[in-house]
Formats: C-alpha cells, sequence, structure tokens
C-alpha cells in the first residue's frame, strides 16, 4: 500500500509484494543514481519485470520520479484506489484478491522481461552526451540489461556486483557529500527562536518580486509596495528610491556582479541572487543570528532557497575566482574555499560547497570545492 512519496527502498520493497495498490497523489522512484549508486535491493530486476526494460531504463538512469498515474499505466503499481485512509485502501485491495476480483502480481514469478538492446544502445548514447564523466547511470544501464539475460536471482546477483563497485567509486562519496549539504543551508547556528515575518515591502523593482508575489498569499504573507508602521521587514532593491522605517529589518537585493563591496549597504543582510540556479545566498551584515534566521525562515515559506553566512558573500568570492581564472574556474574557486573557511564567512564549510554546485555550475559528483581542496590537503599531509 503505497501513499505520498515512496522512493527507493520503499519502492523496492512495495515490488517484492504480491500486490501494488497507490493512494492518488502517489509519488514512485528510485533516485539511487543521484547520490552514484543504483537502486540495490532489486530495483533494477524487478522494475523491468513489472513495466518493461525502456521504462525501467527511463526511471532509474534518471531518478525522476513518477506520479500515481504514470506508475498504474506502466505496471508498477496495480490500482490506484480512491481512499483517504491507505489502510483501508489495502484491506479493500485484499478482499479483492480472496473474492477472486484481483489478482496478485508476484514479481518474482514473471518472466524475465523481453531484452531491449535498441533501447540500452539509445540510452546509453544520451548518457554519453549528457553525462559522459559520472560511473553510477552506466552501472544501472548494465544492471537493467542483465534484467533479461537469465533468472531473477542471476540478476540480482549481478545488480550486487555493480552495485558495490558504485560504492567504492569517490563520486558516490562526493554525490552524498553534497546530499546532506542541502539539508538545512538556511539554518542559522545557535539562532534561538526567531521572530515571525509576515508583513513586508518590496521596495523598487527586481525580479524575485514576481516569484515572492506568486507565493505569499498560500504562505499567509502579506505584500506591499511601500512601508508603514505595521512592516516587519523591507527587500530594497538596487537603486530603489523609497523609504525603510528605522524598526525593519533592511535587507539588500544585489546580483552576484554587485555583490563584493556589501560593507558599504545600508542594511542588515544582503540577498545575493546568481544568474543560474534555485540557490540565493543570505549575508548578514548588522542583524543578529534570530533575525538572520527570521528573514531565512520567510525566504523559505516563499519558496525562495537560500544558504546562510555573515561578514561577507561566499557566492561571490567563488565567482569572481572562477572569472579570474577562466581556463580553469573550478581549481580556482577550490582556492578560494580554503581562504573562505580561514576568513570564517561560512558558518558550515560544506555552504561553500553547496553555493558552488548550485549556483556556479561546480560538478556536483565531486562534492565541491571545498571538498575536493580538503581531499588534495590531506593527501599532501598523508
Amino acid at each position: 500500500m503505497l501513499h505520498g512519496t515512496a522512493l527507493g527502498g520503499g519502492l523496492e520493497v512495495a515490488m517484492g509484494c504480491q500486490l501494488r495498490v497507490a493512494l492518488p497523489g502517489t509519488k514512485v522512484g528510485l533516485p539511487e543514481v543521484k547520490l552514484g549508486l543504483l537502486p540495490g535491493a532489486g530495483g533494477t530486476q524487478r522494475l523491468p519485470r513489472l513495466a518493461s526494460v525502456e521504462a525501467a531504463l527511463d526511471l532509474i538512469t534518471s531518478g525522476r520520479f513518477a506520479p500515481a498515474d504514470e506508475a498504474l499505466s506502466l505496471g508498477i503499481v496495480d490500482a490506484v484506489l480512491e481512499f483517504d485512509d491507505p489502510l483501508e485502501a489495502g484491506l479493500a485491495a485484499a478482499r479483492d484478491v480472496l473474492a477472486g476480483t484481483r489478482r496478485a502480481r508476484v514479481t518474482g514469478e514473471l518472466p524475465p522481461p523481453a531484452a531491449d538492446p535498441e533501447a540500452i544502445e539509445r540510452y546509453r548514447a544520451k548518457l554519453e552526451s549528457e553525462v559522459p564523466e559520472l560511473y553510477s547511470p552506466f552501472r544501472c544501464l548494465e544492471a537493467i540489461a542483465a534484467s533479461s539475460e537469465g533468472s531473477l536471482a542471476e540478476g540480482l546477483r549481478r545488480e550486487r556486483e555493480l552495485f558495490l563497485s558504485c560504492m567504492k567509486s569517490p563520486q558516490r562519496a562526493g554525490l552524498i557529500h553534497a546530499f546532506f549539504a542541502a539539508r538545512a543551508p538556511h539554518k542559522v547556528p545557535e539562532a534561538g527562536e526567531a521572530p515571525a515575518l509576515t508583513r513586508l515591502a518590496l521596495l523598487g523593482e527586481h525580479p524575485l518580486y514576481v516569484k515572492l508575489k506568486d507565493k505569499a498569499e498560500r504562505a499567509g504573507i502579506e505584500l506591499s509596495e511601500r512601508a508603514d508602521d505595521a512592516t516587519q521587514a523591507c527587500f530594497i532593491a538596487a537603486g530603489a528610491d523609497a523609504t525603510c522605517p528605522a524598526h525593519c529589518l533592511r535587507i539588500a537585493l544585489r546580483d552576484l556582479e554587485e555583490a563584493h563591496d556589501l560593507d558599504s549597504l545600508d542594511a542588515d543582510l544582503a540577498l545575493i541572487l546568481p544568474a543560474e540556479g534555485r540557490l540565493a545566498e543570505l549575508v548578514a551584515l548588522r542583524a543578529d543570528a534570530a533575525r538572520q534566521q527570521a528573514v531565512a525562515n520567510l525566504l523559505k515559506a516563499l519558496r525562495q532557497e537560500v544558504a546562510v553566512s555573515w561578514q561577507g558573500s561566499l557566492l561571490a568570492t567563488l565567482a569572481q575566482a572562477a572569472w579570474d581564472d577562466d581556463a580553469n574556474p573550478h581549481a580556482a574557486m577550490e582556492a578560494a574555499s580554503l581562504m573562505l573557511a580561514e576568513r570564517g564567512w561560512a558558518y558550515r564549510t560544506s555552504d561553500i560547497d553547496l553555493l558552488a554546485i548550485e549556483a556556479l555550475g561546480y560538478p556536483r559528483h565531486l562534492g565541491g570545492p571545498h571538498r575536493q581542496a580538503s581531499l588534495a590537503v590531506e593527501e599532501r599531509r598523508g
């Protein structure tokens, strides 16, 4: 019985059951490739048997999620039942099996899927074009191909061999480091209880304002184009000709190219917005930890992802290093990352890695510039 999100091991357990029933709104997927792994609990063998080799290639090499209706059409689930309670839906499906109106479908008793060498080669070419540097997607492809070559037991043995080879890959460690770096980059250490900000003024003009306005009503946040006595914080675009009352938090918006001289800003915080990626940087200039956390929580509620820092911009420093050495920007970011760690602008060195990956195109499978620079330092010492 599946509801919510059934990903990775959750879906693999379901594929080992006799029947799979989902509630509407359920999503399924095998995203292990995003961590440098493959679905190692039978996912590469049971999914092709339920849904076909091509469907398995699509879902497993991309790690994407499939909604319930697609999962039903592919054969991953056997039914989507309109119930509010998953227990009641499961019991209803079980009663149907007992009554003979619904048949169980045991994955291990299904024949191997039809071989599809054309799909295998098509996806191999796609991977070689899009992610030739990655290790695990090609191991996923090999494991899926093995599903049509023999028994389930033989396929599971081959899957295990390929899974262990992924475990030994340095890329797996780098991708897992990046995964954990993204867990809570908006958290300010020792911030304590942060005040809730619900009345904001958007001063001047900036493309970000369109996104914030779109999300504000659902988040219960009131936005205005001018500040008054009830306003708690002002977002101030560059060049804005507007007044923010003294009692308000002042958050200056700066694009990446304008983010080097933050000390001169008449603001409590600066929000640095890169041209690419979904992650911005919220820098505390004069705000204490609790007020920085309040703004970070506000932005999260408005669906703007942020990493927090203080005193100066991690993002601007990394970007400038890369721009200054366009022949080897990754090495330049690695050197800059060590300098940033010494300055203490980052609350967590993993935030340096995350910003470089999400905003500046540093390769995710390497784990970030600070991780790579630190490994190089350890290797020299060792």
